[in-house]
């Protein structure tokens, strides 16, 4: 088949390969325009852009998909089908109903839980024990389209975010040649989706920040739900009396210890909440690199008994 990928960050370079790997002529690629990252803040290609250029492939990275110049080059490339993974745009009827066969998304959760933006995340800030990868027929609505394929995968208690997402890119990229083959014979079996809808909004600065009166279980959730990205986080006086902002990237829920919320119960880290405590186990400074708390505490001690913000 004659297809177009759209897609943006890791998640989505295993179905990429997995396109090309399996036979069908990819003919173009789109992605988000080069952002500024890291410390100088170089603009820098998205993970899809990057191994799509590897592997020769011509790379569209549109501002917007609402253009009329962004339309027309899709609409000219005359596609069977387009393959969408987590593009980060909004596409219209023009681009949707361009390919001969339809476009289609590979989503990162069991619709209609967890549509929108962060289904991965959601999913394990919420405490679900599994999600899954689904690829729908793509309509104007938010993640609304009919279903063609789909595998339920379990959420480990030690998932991260980045954890869970690689297992999911790896088994979604897995649906598409089945997906594909049936669309292209006519013999793909599309069904509604059926249950009340959950939806997945964008996780912002200040919700990513710890409430330490909230229970343990939901703290851990919390901080793994966030990890690596943006990160869950609190303020603590640093050795120069100013309030440094530290990212928790991974913990577990504590079997032992109690105190008040956000207090410093030992030498551990272990921390104080609503309900129980909570063992954080690798943090980041601003500027610094991820580290175990015992490196962390080696060159920003915390005594028991702070309160963390």
């Amino acid at each position: 088949m004659r297809l177009a990928f759209m897609g943006t960050p890791e998640f989505a370079v295993p179905s990429l390969a997995e396109l090309i790997a399996s036979g069908h002529e990819v003919v173009a690629v789109w992605s988000q325009p080069p952002r500024p990252r890291g410390r100088g803040q170089k603009l820098t290609p998205s993970p899809v852009q990057t191994f799509a250029e590897t592997m020769g492939l011509p790379v569209f990275t549109p501002e917007s998909m609402k253009s009329p110049d962004a339309i027309a080059d899709f609409v000219g490339l005359e596609l069977d089908a387009a393959c969408v993974v987590a593009y980060g745009q909004i596409l219209k009827r023009e681009v949707l109903e361009a390919p001969r066969l339809g476009c289609f998304n590979l989503h990162g959760s069991v619709l209609p839980r967890w549509r929108g933006a962060a289904p991965i995340q959601r999913a394990i800030m919420a405490g679900d024990r599994q999600t899954g990868v689904q690829i729908m027929r793509m309509s104007e609505g938010l993640d609304e389209g009919p279903i063609l394929l789909s595998e339920v995968l379990p959420i480990q208690p030690d998932d991260t975010a980045a954890s869970l997402a690689a297992r999911m890119a790896t088994t979604g990229a897995s649906l598409w040649p089945r997906a594909l083959a049936a669309i292209e014979r006519g013999g793909a079996v599309e069904s509604p989706q059926v249950g009340e809808p959950t939806y997945a909004r964008k996780i912002t600065s200040a919700e990513a920040r710890i409430d330490w009166t909230r229970g343990a279980a939901a703290i851990d959730a919390h901080i793994r739900g966030l990890s690596p990205a943006p990160g869950a986080w609190f303020e603590v006086e640093g050795p120069d009396g100013t309030q440094v902002r530290v990212k928790a990237l991974m913990s577990r829920v504590s079997l032992r210890g109690a105190g008040a919320p956000g207090e410093i119960l030992d030498g551990e880290l272990r921390i104080g909440t609503g309900d129980g405590a909570v063992r954080l186990l690798r943090v980041q400074r601003p500027g610094k690199a991820v580290q175990d708390v015992a490196e962390f505490l080696n060159g920003f001690p915390l005594t028991p008994g702070t309160v963390l913000g």
